[in-house]
C-alpha cells in the first residue's frame, strides 16, 4: 500500500500535510511520533473514516482515497481502534462472526430461494470464527459476552474481529495501550503471529520498546509530516527524532 502526498487540515490546523510512505506486504510498519504528530488521523484516511483534502492511497493499483470504510473493508484493508468498539452485549464468538462475511445470508431473496446454501454457508462462519477464536486462545470464552472479558481479552478479540475478515492488511491502534507486563507477553507475539500467517501490519505504538522489539520498519511522524523512515535502532538513535519524540 502506497500512501503518496497525503493531506488533511482541520479549519486551520493542518493534521496532516503531504504524508508520503509505504506498507510493505508482509512487515510490520510502525508509526510512531509525539502526541498530536497525526498517527491517528492517517489511520482514518487510509480507512475512509476521513476524507482526504489531497493526495493519494492506492493498494493493488485501485484507489483507496474517496471510499467509504466499509469498501475500504472489502479490498482487504482493516483497522482496530484505540477505543475498541466491541458489541458488548454480543458474545465472543458473535462479534467474531461479525468479521465473516456470508453474503448469500444477507440477501433476503436468497434466504427464500436458497434456505441450504445459507446455511451451509453460516455453518463455514461459525467453523471460521472458532478457528479465529482458537488462534487467539479465546475459544473458552466463546459464549461469554464481550463485555465480561478483562481488558487484554479485549484487546485480542478486536484483533480476532478483523483477522476474521480475511483481510490482507491490518491496521492496529495502539495494541498494547493499557496492558500491564504480563498481558503483553500475550499480546506482543500475537502481532508477530499475524504477519506469519500471512498479513501486512500497520500498527501505532507509544512504546518505543515494543516499536523495537516489533516492527521491520518505521515511519516518524511530527506535526503531519514524515520526518524519517528506517529501522527502529535507527529511528530511535537519532538525537533530533529523540528530541521531538520525548521532548513534545
Amino acid at each position: 500500500m502506497t500512501i503518496e502526498k497525503v493531506s488533511k487540515a482541520f479549519g486551520g490546523i493542518q493534521a496532516v500535510e503531504e504524508c508520503s510512505f509505504e506498507v510493505r506486504p508482509g512487515l510490520i510498519t510502525g508509526l510512531i511520533g509525539p502526541n498530536g504528530a497525526g498517527k491517528t488521523t492517517v489511520f482514518n484516511l487510509i480507512t475512509g473514516f476521513l476524507r482526504a483534502d489531497g493526495g493519494s492511497i492506492r493498494y493493488k493499483g485501485e484507489e483507496l482515497l474517496g471510499l467509504a470504510p466499509h469498501q475500504v473493508e472489502a479490498r482487504g484493508v482493516v483497522r482496530t481502534f484505540q477505543h475498541l468498539r466491541l458489541w458488548g452485549k454480543m458474545t465472543v464468538l458473535e462479534n467474531v462472526l461479525l468479521g465473516c462475511r456470508t453474503p448469500l445470508g444477507e440477501n433476503v431473496l436468497t434466504l427464500f430461494l436458497r434456505p441450504g446454501r445459507v446455511r451451509a454457508e453460516e455453518a463455514a462462519a461459525r467453523e471460521r470464527a472458532m478457528e479465529v477464536l482458537r488462534f487467539f486462545g479465546l475459544t473458552g470464552r466463546a459464549h461469554e459476552l464481550a463485555e465480561d472479558l478483562a481488558y487484554p481479552e479485549q484487546k485480542l478479540l478486536s484483533m480476532a474481529r478483523i483477522f476474521a475478515t480475511d483481510a490482507e492488511i491490518l491496521l492496529l491502534d495502539e495494541p498494547t495501550s493499557g496492558l500491564d507486563t504480563d498481558s503483553l507477553q500475550r499480546i506482543v507475539p500475537m502481532v508477530r503471529r499475524l504477519v506469519e500467517h500471512g498479513k501486512t501490519v500497520l500498527l501505532i505504538e507509544h512504546n518505543m520498546e515494543l516499536i523495537s522489539q516489533l516492527s521491520d520498519e518505521v515511519v516518524f511522524l511530527h506535526q503531519g509530516r514524515v520526518m524519517a523512515r528506517g529501522r527502529a535502532e535507527q529511528i530511535t538513535r537519532d538525537p533530533a527524532l529523540t528530541e521531538i519524540y520525548f521532548g513534545a
